[in-house]
């Protein structure tokens, strides 16, 4: 389990390309930036030769901008039309997406914005091919899915708490002098100079998910670059660590509510039964199909969060816990691996230690064993299937971490900056509607523009709404801007 809870969907991870960058150069901009053919890399073919790579320095420190660099992996396709208004830079969330990865395959969901903007992600800081951290190997990954994320003796407290702490040593181990330097604002800085190194007047950029904090931060520091910007799937600004935590809770309990529901089933009652599973799963984790691997507590839990980030992968969820009933852990356990990007040689993908290297800097607060079990109680109100994984998340995440966080909350707030299209879905899991209106209203007045879908799933743009995909397309094509409450049905 994981506090910000990242992105990819179910549909969406399956599909994800790995691109290398580097090859011949070609196209030369400014600030030392050249396009070449992507290379394959040992886990995936290069996309097709219409996507282009580069390479872009950027200060380690941004306080010593003449000193030490790093590189930032880019990926590009060029517009289509012959009415091209410059570049849109993408960021899909986590923190810890691979942009480099993610931007070949949602391309075809934002093609009509192709025909006016050469569509360009990222590997931010610490992230894929951009020095991104691994803090464990594939061994220890797997055998940290013996630890009970939700302690229920001290021995098992113990245990949770040693591994929080190795698993920041790993990081550190790792990362190094760059553990102190892959903060939102340093990426919203190398956001800058990658708008520069392209060539834009002002950032076009079209955020989801965490990447509407890291829109929202850029705003905040550049607010008189900002051109076309749009934040979907909106983080709270306002909340802490605790309160996202409590924002997470309260919106898959929502999420799963609706999927209950849409099954005939009571929510309560759906609810009791899941809960009921669970805690057979902390007594007697399930047998698999998998040799040596077993269905925990755990691993359920995170396998019954990933479809809930689409209302069409409603059906699988339905499916694995049918199977689980039946004493079958063995479809859980694929969607558990699926979020966790687990293949099946055993190998895990790195999102999620980008993603915590990533967060423990950005946020100060680091609630202790004794406040969150204090706090127990009203995670269980808000949320009885996931309150408890996401109330012990809270001391477990950034425990005994090597560096301190930065602040409590993003500071986004952006006097002078042109209009910014925030976008809210009501039955978002992962990033609840009331984070939208927050952000809107942050942002500052005449800033902040909101539209909301009355909508299920991660995210507005392309789920299915034509009102939600006109209304953005209308903004970053031709610049029209909805009025500041819209509601898309």
């Amino acid at each position: 389990m994981t506090r910000f809870l990242r992105w990819t969907a179910l549909a969406a991870a399956s599909a994800l390309l790995a691109a290398g960058c580097g090859g011949g150069s070609s196209d030369d901009g400014k600030d030392g930036l050249s396009w070449g053919r992507c290379k394959a890399t040992a886990d995936a073919p290069a996309p097709s030769s219409e996507w282009q790579c580069a390479t872009l320095k950027v200060p380690l420190d941004w306080s010593k901008p003449d000193g030490e660099t790093i590189g930032l992996a880019l990926i590009r396709a060029k517009a289509r039309g012959d009415d091209r208004a410059g570049s849109l830079l993408f960021n899909f969330g986590g923190p810890g997406a691979s942009g480099v990865s993610m931007m070949p395959s949602y391309a075809p969901t934002v093609s009509r914005l192709r025909e006016r903007y050469d569509l360009v992600s990222w590997d931010p800081r610490g992230v894929g091919a951009s020095e991104g951290v691994r803090c464990r190997g594939d061994k220890e990954i797997q055998a940290a899915e013996s630890v009970d994320v939700t302690p229920d003796t001290p021995a098992e407290e113990k245990a949770y708490f040693a591994d929080a702490a190795d698993f920041g040593q790993g990081c550190q181990k790792d990362a190094g002098k760059l553990m102190a330097h892959v903060s939102t604002a340093d990426s919203a800085r190398d956001m800058d100079r990658i708008r520069r190194a392209l060539g834009d007047d002002r950032m076009n950029y079209f955020g989801i998910s965490y990447g509407t904090e890291l829109g929202g931060t850029y705003a905040h520091l550049f607010p008189k670059r900002v051109g076309r910007m749009t934040l979907d799937a909106v983080v709270d600004p306002a909340a802490d660590t605790v309160g996202h935590a409590k924002n997470q809770a309260r919106g898959f309990q929502r999420a799963l509510n609706g999927y209950l529901e849409s099954t005939g089933q009571d929510p309560q009652a759906g609810s009791r039964k899941i809960t009921a599973l669970l805690r057979r799963l902390d007594a007697r984790p399930l047998p698999t199909g998998t040799p040596g691997r077993r269905l925990t507590q755990t691993l359920a839990a995170t396998g019954i969060i990933l479809p809930l980030y689409s209302k069409d992968s409603w059906p699988t969820l339905t499916s694995a816990l049918d199977a689980a009933e039946r004493g079958d852990g063995s479809e859980l356990l694929a969607l558990a691996d699926g979020y966790n990007e687990r293949d099946p040689s055993g190998r895990y993908g790195t999102t999620t230690h980008a993603q915590r290297v990533i967060s423990c800097l950005d946020d100060r607060q680091r609630p202790t064993a004794a406040e969150t079990k204090r706090l127990l109680p009203e995670f269980e109100r808000i949320s009885p299937v996931f309150g408890t994984f996401l109330g012990w998340d809270t001391a477990g995440w950034c425990h005994d971490w090597p560096v301190p966080g930065q602040h409590d909350t993003p500071e986004v707030s952006a006097p002078g900056a042109a209009p910014v299209l925030v976008v809210g879905n009501t039955g978002d899991p992962a990033t609840p509607y009331e984070g939208a209106r927050r952000m809107a209203d942050e942002l500052g007045k005449g800033v902040g523009v909101l539209l909301t879908w009355r909508g299920e799933g991660h995210g507005a743009y392309g789920s299915g709404s034509d009102c939600v995909d006109a209304t953005v397309d209308a903004y970053l094509l031709d610049g029209s801007v909805p009025k500041d409450g819209k509601v898309c049905s």
